[in-house]
């Protein structure tokens, strides 16, 4: 009768293994997207703005935060309407190049890349479902951040001594 071995295991491997577990599970329940309790396709077939004889009728302006429900109420500029048809045209082929950095993102631009200007090039976006409600100029950066070296010449008393040549 053969015996069975007994592992003792560590603590640390213990850990290991569970958390082997719970990634295991978290990567069979991929959770589908949902905005305000509205899956994308529900969000897609949705109106702008609510139809005249029902204002209280869920839209997408209805549901996007005061700031941007506020922009929609007043109605969007020439700029932001030829760059929402640019995009209902495109069908997700190439770029959408704009300069219109305040348009908030609806959810029928999901899916398009959107070139959008930061002062000096384009700077393409991959528009995923996260980003319904935020601005377009918020995932195109207009500063850099600074990455300082050393001090130059005369920035400090003792500086001022060394030769340029």
């Amino acid at each position: 009768m053969a015996r069975k071995r007994r592992v003792f295991r560590t603590a640390k491997m213990a850990r290991r293994q569970a958390r082997k577990r719970r990634s295991k599970i978290s990567e069979r329940r991929k959770k589908e997207f949902r905005w305000r309790g509205y899956s994308l396709e529900e969000l897609l077939v949705m109106p702008l703005y609510p139809p005249d004889d029902d204002p209280d009728a869920p839209s997408i302006a209805t549901l996007m935060p005061s700031r941007v429900k506020r922009t929609l109420s007043r109605g969007l500029s020439s700029e932001c309407e030829k760059l929402l048809d640019r995009v209902r045209k495109n069908n997700g082929n190439g770029v959408v190049r704009t300069h219109c950095r305040g348009m908030y993102i609806l959810p029928e631009m999901v899916g398009t890349t959107i070139g959008i200007h930061n002062g000096q090039h384009f700077v393409n976006v991959e528009i995923v479902p996260n980003m319904i409600g935020h601005a377009l100029g918020e995932f195109a950066k207009t500063r850099k951040s600074v990455a300082h070296t050393g001090p130059g010449v005369g920035a400090t008393r003792s500086s001022q001594h060394v030769a340029l040549k």
